[in-house]
């Protein structure tokens, strides 16, 4: 119905939900009254024998099933016997075997007479009625054998054409000390007379000394089936099914699939599937082709006067595949008194309720047809009014609201792709800036720096490295050279340049980065402290690089620290192949609508800052194919992790 309605327009909608309160109430009025009169008619012919057939099907059912699982159950136990005593079987002969290798070991006898032995010792014992112990080598050779010893049966397959053989070598090979270990496959014996594949389990156990393959076999029906007894309880099963009384002259019988009686009083072990009715219907077909169902046909028993009409519930026993139906004759069950006029009052007081409540569903229904898509879209606009442009008017159904709704969200589509393109272009010329902005500092930062280095250099030739100011000059020389590189990097930064990677001890490279840091004035009552892993591995990355990245990150940390406060620096192994380091301050923190901005390059929060230290750090990180996350809490600090890959790719 809801999907008739989307389609309608809203004339449309308006009779199909109006119309129906005029029209339903008076047709449903009179067709329950006729209805309910004929089926109060006929509830006295058929519920009480549907009722009483239903639940003789279901008990046939239950306890044609209890049978099964209880057969099943005591077959499962003699399965899980037999394995036992296969099992057993498999380690007397193992120690057999063993027991003349012991001999052998002490040289009371030659290998040969201990195999001799051994053989004749396994081909003494007898499995079951048909079963056998048996050794082979892992290579499929038959070392005892009660018929055909000295074979190689690697390439054996069985009934289903598997090769066992190969599997129960290779699963000794693989097998603990001891272990005894088990294989069941389809097995013809046609030594033994056998017209059909049987079951076998075998029970084998390795012995490597010799290569032998030690194995006790033999077929689950021989321990399993017990003829007699299974006989004799299903003899009892019929004998409670024929017992049930149907009425007085239906009864419960039991047919297969090929239409051969299983349980009948008079026609047990016939087969009548093309027995047919007095109408000429093969309902015997008819049950067959179902499995489940109620059927009702003309019957004339020998000894009726006349037909009658026969009402047979049935159902399907799956693990036997049969049918197991009920049946009884209508006339057996006319007792109930006809309550036709008593019912119909009772019946058109409710059908007023049950109309009313229906009008007024429908109603109700109405309303919310045309007033839900409506309060829906107000508060969808409402929304994208204040800024939200993800926001989207749900449409569905072809009406006027539904046009409206989708040429809205078209509307909203280009607004927001207009602002897409505006932030593009925002970008772009910011970008651009840059290029214009490093372009012409390169030249004029580069000159002094030069001059710096050179000094520098001057200066460390003409000291010691004992000398006290040996350290400055060459932190000087570092130093310059990192600004050198900084204004480098700033300069190609939209051409991504490549890192340098060496091999670099990460612990000592950042404990180098702490010491300058401490010194430097923006971070003037801040403690800093490390908690370096150790054993940590080398890490190939560039130097310059990464010592950019922590002096940015701790410089960051430093900043939101102006009254002071720890910094912890620290580094573990994630795993064998990845290396983390942690920059945890205890600053202000930095609010959550912030947080999703300050990767973006030219966002700053500082009020001389550029907004390229973020940017620049994370594709720094991003070229060493590692990871930066950022989690803060305001009021209680930032936590800074940066992944590294221990090894890189080509880059």
């Amino acid at each position: 119905m809801n999907s008739l309605l989307n389609k309608l327009k809203l004339r449309g909608k308006l009779l199909a939900l109006v119309l129906p309160l005029v029209i339903i109430p008076i047709f449903v009025v009179a067709g329950v009254i006729g209805l309910i009169a004929n089926q109060q008619a006929y509830l006295g012919i058929t519920k009480t024998s549907k009722d009483d057939l239903q639940h003789l099907s279901e008990f046939c059912i239950d306890l044609l099933n209890s049978h099964y699982q209880q057969f099943q159950v005591y077959k499962q136990d003699k399965a899980r016997h037999l394995n036992n005593e296969l099992a057993t079987l498999t380690a007397l002969s193992y120690n057999l075997v063993a027991a003349e290798q012991h001999l052998h070991t002490q040289g009371k006898i030659d290998l040969e007479t201990a195999k001799r032995e051994a053989r004749q010792a396994l081909k003494k014992i007898n499995v079951g009625e048909s079963g056998y112990i048996y050794a082979m080598t892992t290579r499929g050779e038959l070392q005892a054998h009660i018929a055909r010893e000295g074979e190689n049966v690697f390439d054996e397959r069985d009934e289903n054409g598997r090769y066992f053989i190969r599997e129960m070598c290779a699963a000794a090979r693989a097998s603990k000390p001891g272990e005894i270990l088990f294989t069941t496959y389809p097995w013809r014996n046609a030594i033994l007379g056998d017209t059909k594949p049987r079951t076998k389990v075998v029970a084998y156990k390795y012995f490597r000394e010799w290569d032998w393959i030690i194995a006790s076999g033999s077929y689950p029906d021989e321990a399993t089936g017990d003829a007699a007894f299974e006989r004799q309880a299903f003899a009892k099963l019929k004998e409670s099914i024929r017992a049930k009384k149907v009425g007085m002259t239906g009864y419960i019988f039991c047919m297969d699939s090929k239409g051969t009686f299983t349980i009948h009083p008079d026609s047990e072990g016939q087969n009548l599937i093309n027995a047919k009715d007095l109408d000429g219907n093969s309902f015997i077909k008819e049950m067959i082709s179902n499995k489940i169902g109620w059927i009702r046909y003309p019957w004339k028993n020998r000894t009726d006067p006349a037909a009658r009409m026969k009402i047979v519930r049935y159902d399907y026993f799956k693990p036997w595949d049969w049918i197991v139906a009920v049946g009884s004759y209508e006339d057996e069950f006319y007792q109930e008194a006809h309550k036709i006029k008593s019912h119909i009052l009772f019946i058109m007081a409710l059908l007023i309720l049950v109309v009313g409540a229906a009008a007024i569903s429908l109603v109700v229904r109405a309303s919310a047809v045309f007033t839900d898509p409506i309060t829906q879209m107000m508060s969808v606009i409402k929304s994208i009014k204040r800024g939200n442009l993800d926001e989207r008017i749900s449409v569905s159904g072809e009406d006027e609201l539904a046009e409206l709704g989708s040429a809205f969200n078209r509307m909203t589509e280009i607004i927001q792709r207009n602002k897409d393109i505006e932030s593009s272009l925002a970008q772009q010329g910011k970008m651009a800036s840059l290029g214009v902005l490093s372009s012409g500092v390169a030249h004029e930062i580069n000159n002094p720096l030069g001059v710096i280095l050179g000094y520098a250099a001057y200066l460390e030739s003409k000291m010691s490295e004992d000398d006290p100011n040996y350290q400055y000059i060459h932190e000087i020389k570092r130093e310059s050279k990192r600004c050198k590189k900084i204004v480098q990097d700033l300069l190609s930064y939209a051409r991504t340049p490549r890192p340098t990677l060496e091999p670099t001890d990460l612990n000592d490279l950042l404990q180098q980065i702490v010491d300058f840091s401490a010194n430097h004035t923006d971070m003037r009552g801040i403690t800093i402290k490390t908690e370096f892993a150790s054993c940590l591995p080398l890490v190939e990355l560039d130097g310059d690089q990464m010592r950019q990245v922590t002096i940015n990150l701790i410089l960051n940390a430093g900043g939101a620290m102006p009254d002071g406060g720890n910094l912890t620096v620290g580094t573990e192994a994630v795993d064998a192949t990845h290396v983390r380091i942690t920059f945890r301050d205890s600053g202000y923190g930095i609010p959550a609508e912030i947080l999703e901005k300050i990767f973006e390059p030219f966002y700053t929060t500082k009020a001389r800052g550029t907004g390229l230290g973020l940017a620049i750090t994370r594709q720094i990180i991003e070229q060493h194919h590692g990871e930066i996350h950022i989690e803060s809490t305001v009021g209680s600090g930032t936590c800074v992790t940066v992944t590294l890959p221990t090894e890189q790719e080509e880059l």
